[in-house]
């Protein structure tokens, strides 16, 4: 297992605990070989390793000392990794998308005998699993899927909630920043083909009703349309990806994105000496009179509301900003992270929500089906959970020879999710249905 960062304990700890029934040897490799230790606690069936990914000798006989390989490192560098793995006929799990680099190897793999197994997490990951177990269904009783959407979002948990935005960093601050960033949204809506360019993602949001759980807004992801060929639902009328946020955030989080306080194309002249209050303002009109919360007012017509949250970030404030010719998406998030820092005792929580709409016996048909997890604690978060417990049932089955499957793979058969979301119950990662 590469990688032990925040999203690996829950991951680390199902390991340990099945290692014992399934007589494992576990190495855990990582450049902070302190936090593995920690996390390993000194068990006797793992090893902690310490480990530069730029190291391609030590990596490489790591890979050559294992029978399965698990990465946990970002998303970018598992393609090395996964290159190495086919080589040496080595089986590799990642939580991640499948990359375009990543999906060049399928054949490859496929020659190897080889599985790779991407988007096993949670948002990829369980959220597939969830969705195929119902599109399966719906489609074993003789319907057929005219709507599906999906919503995931990682967020506070109500008891922890005590900020205008309804939200706090519960993984890679970097990624929460970059929202948006991506490229533009698109999507399929009663036949028609729909776009939404970078800049309008954040104003162009759903409401979400969430039964128990009340109301969150839902802004598009980059791509929903590949998944009608994923899901085998390639005619279907609606399909509609997202992520979910507090109620307010979408409108808030635009004006960062409007200003262009979150791009990375450029850097920021003596960002070191600047001021929060001057690094808004130099995204704004000149107007030697005008204060600068009036020019942002009067450039985007803000209500009161967002108003008072943008006040709250500290983005006017005097305070310096003291990073050396910084990007503008790295200077926010130099501002964030104080501000959305989980706190000692703060829970994080990860909800799920698919709405499907079939044709079935000449009616139409509504499904709702949800998810919401809480974190234990600042180490076995929700986010950890949800991402990492997959990728530990996978690995057993793999291990087991319960999965026989090559190539490039994500979790979509159901040999391979049922078995996954069976046990996911047992560690309180359980949906409910509501049929309207």
């Amino acid at each position: 297992m590469i990688g032990a960062g925040r999203s690996s304990s829950s991951l680390i700890r199902y390991l340990l605990k099945e290692s014992i029934k399934e007589n494992w040897q576990i190495t855990v490799a990582d450049l902070d070989v302190a936090l593995v230790e920690r996390k390993l606690n000194r068990h006797p069936n793992a090893v902690a390793v310490g480990f530069d990914s730029n190291d391609i000798v030590k990596r490489n006989a790591l890979i050559d000392g294992a029978d399965l390989v698990i990465s946990m490192l970002p998303a970018t560098m598992h393609i090395d990794i996964a290159n190495y793995a086919v080589q040496q006929k080595k089986n590799l799990i990642t939580p991640s998308y499948v990359s375009p680099e990543m999906q060049k190897l399928d054949a490859q793999a496929k020659e190897a005998g080889v599985l790779l197994l991407n988007e096993l997490g949670v948002d990829p990951g369980i959220d597939h699993m969830s969705a195929m177990e119902i599109i399966h269904r719906i489609k074993s009783e003789g319907g057929k899927i005219i709507r599906f959407e999906s919503f995931t979002g990682g967020l506070i948990a109500p008891e922890s909630d005590n900020n205008p935005w309804h939200y706090k960093f519960t993984w890679n601050p970097r990624n929460v920043i970059m929202a948006g960033q991506g490229g533009t949204a698109q999507f399929m809506q009663d036949h028609q083909l729909k776009y939404i360019p970078p800049h309008k993602i954040f104003d162009r949001f759903k409401e979400i009703e969430i039964e128990e759980h009340g109301t969150f807004e839902g802004y598009a992801n980059r791509d929903s349309l590949s998944y009608r060929k994923v899901y085998g639902i390639e005619d279907v009328p609606t399909i509609y990806r997202g992520t979910l946020r507090g109620k307010g955030f979408c409108a808030a989080w635009s004006v960062f994105v409007k200003l262009g306080m979150t791009t990375e194309s450029f850097t920021i002249e003596n960002s070191e000496t600047m001021t929060y209050r001057e690094f808004i303002n130099a995204f704004l009109m000149f107007d030697k009179d005008l204060a600068v919360e009036d020019k942002l007012k009067r450039y985007l017509d803000l209500s009161a509301e967002v108003m008072e949250m943008l006040v709250w970030t500290g983005i006017f404030s005097k305070e310096m900003i003291g990073l050396k010719n910084a990007t503008p998406a790295l200077i926010l998030q130099n501002l964030l992270e104080s501000k959305w820092k989980l706190e000692e005792h703060d829970k994080d929580m990860i909800v799920m929500w698919h709405r499907f709409e079939y044709e079935l016996g000449g009616k139409i048909e509504e499904l709702h089906s949800y998810m919401v997890v809480l974190g234990e604690d600042q180490t076995y978060t929700a986010m950890a959970e949800t991402v990492g417990v997959p990728v530990g049932i996978a690995a057993k089955m793999i291990l087991n020879g319960a999965i026989n499957l090559t190539g490039v793979q994500v979790p979509v058969m159901p040999e391979v999710y049922i078995p996954i979301l069976e046990e996911l119950k047992d560690h309180g990662i359980v949906f409910k249905e509501k049929v309207l």
